[in-house]
């Protein structure tokens, strides 16, 4: 299959400073764009989904850290008391 398309002046100068730093073809790089829109699209847009690579990521490590939360902040209040 043959694609023509017209892409605004800046958003081709964009991309043709992407793929020469990148170093792959354009033909290459178009592949892969279609794949993964087509990929994302066939999965179930659900809010687990959609936040998947968020969650966890900026977690404490604290398992009981919900359970443990005005203990927390007492010790934080009582510390800022303390050093103020």
């Amino acid at each position: 299959m043959s694609v023509s398309l017209r892409l605004e002046k800046a958003l081709e100068a964009e991309l043709r400073q992407r793929l020469e730093r990148d170093g792959i073809p354009l033909s290459e790089f178009v592949r892969q764009a279609i794949c993964e829109k087509l990929q994302r699209e066939a999965q179930p847009a659900d809010p687990y989904t959609l936040g998947y690579t968020l969650f966890g990521r900026y977690a404490s490590g604290e398992s009981d850290r919900s359970q443990r939360r005005k203990q927390i902040i007492g010790e934080r209040l009582h510390a800022r008391h303390r050093a103020g």
